[in-house]
């Protein structure tokens, strides 16, 4: 492993002494990567566009991320950031210096890459989804098979963007961004034959979310008990990050956990809500000025939510609050927006009569 090591800090100095001036693009790639794009971004605007395609977006996003917490709990992958400082195999000689940046401080495991499995995950939802509704019959005419090319270009051009830009900012080895992009595609393309979470009850919601935290936590605690402390990297990322602001504690393997069981639970609880009911049995009379607003005022509400910040000295308080968070964000945009504007535009219909 020392040589693939090795060879990943020559990939990020290599980088970082020749492409310095991609500086910001590289940031905004990963930032853009992170699932709190899809949760606070791509999923309200999908979920108006075509309901399926939303729900598919968050089971793939959160699943994905559940496998990759427990991939890294079990591959222990080391992070190039703190890697270089600690590792014997560069002897006498002295090794590359590798730059840091804001966000490369994780304090979670580097294998495989969360932003890689997540971006992989995800476009390849929102590409087969675009596919399938541009070129539902045609893509064995020439325009299909052009535009077929076309979007699948753009999705791997945008993974090797991740990929290099997670490598720039010294955050994973390459060997960890391949293996990312690897596992989200085929979280993603499993979860294109799994239909039932379309009409899954709230039952189902709490029992899966149940399921996926009892499983990490049961995980964590019987590692623990023989010896095997899960949340080693915690320590490296504050030992070896030039700057102790860089180091969030929403980086931390439980605080994306409960994030991602909170969004679950919102989603779950906004699609078996009776607001949601009441609205879907009128949905069909809607146009485009109730989707269109819908997705307006969810991206606003969402924003707020997601900027508001919650305090972080205590622990397992902020770990309680992002679950309550990101539950009441979701709920908000998958029924109490949309209610909220169907009652709007039925009271108006209603006085125009």
């Amino acid at each position: 492993m020392d040589l693939m090591h090795s060879a990943g800090i020559q990939a990020t100095s290599y980088l970082q002494e020749n492409f310095m001036d991609f500086q910001d693009w590289f940031l905004f790639i990963s930032t853009v990567a992170d699932l709190r794009t899809t949760f606070f971004f791509f999923f309200p605007v999908w979920f108006q566009l075509k309901e399926e395609v939303g729900i598919r977006l968050i089971w793939v996003a959160v699943i994905g991320d559940w496998f990759n917490l427990v991939f890294k709990w079990i591959l222990f992958g080391e992070r190039p950031y703190w890697w270089v400082h600690e590792t014997d195999f560069y002897g006498n000689v002295t090794p590359p210096v590798i730059r840091q940046f804001p966000i490369t401080c994780e304090t979670g495991p580097g294998s495989p890459s969360g932003h890689a499995m997540g971006s992989s995950g995800v476009y390849y939802v929102m590409v087969t989804a675009l596919l399938s509704q541009l070129l539902p019959q045609k893509r064995n005419t020439l325009r299909g098979r052009w535009l077929h090319g076309l979007f699948w270009a753009g999705f791997w051009a945008i993974q090797v963007c991740v990929c290099l830009s997670r490598v720039f900012i010294a955050a994973h080895f390459p060997h960890q961004v391949i293996a990312g992009v690897i596992s989200g595609l085929l979280v993603a393309m499993i979860f294109e034959q799994v239909h039932s979470i379309y009409t899954a009850t709230f039952t189902r919601y709490v029992g899966t979310i149940g399921f996926l935290f009892g499983f990490a936590l049961s995980f964590y605690l019987l590692l623990k008990m023989l010896g095997v402390d899960l949340l080693w990297t915690i320590e490296k990322a504050h030992k070896w990050c030039e700057r102790p602001e860089w180091v969030h504690i929403d980086t931390t393997p439980f605080a994306s956990l409960l994030r991602n069981l909170g969004i679950l639970f919102g989603l779950g609880f906004g699609l078996n809500s009776p607001m949601y009911a009441e609205m879907s049995r009128g949905k069909p009379s809607q146009g485009l000025i109730f989707h269109f607003s819908c997705i307006i005022f969810s991206l606003l509400i969402l924003h707020l939510f997601d900027s508001f910040e919650i305090p972080t000295d205590q622990e397992i308080l902020f770990y309680i609050l992002s679950f309550c968070k990101c539950t009441c964000a979701h709920i908000c945009a998958v029924a109490l927006i949309p209610y909220s504007i169907f009652c709007l535009l039925q009271q108006t219909d209603k006085k125009d009569l």
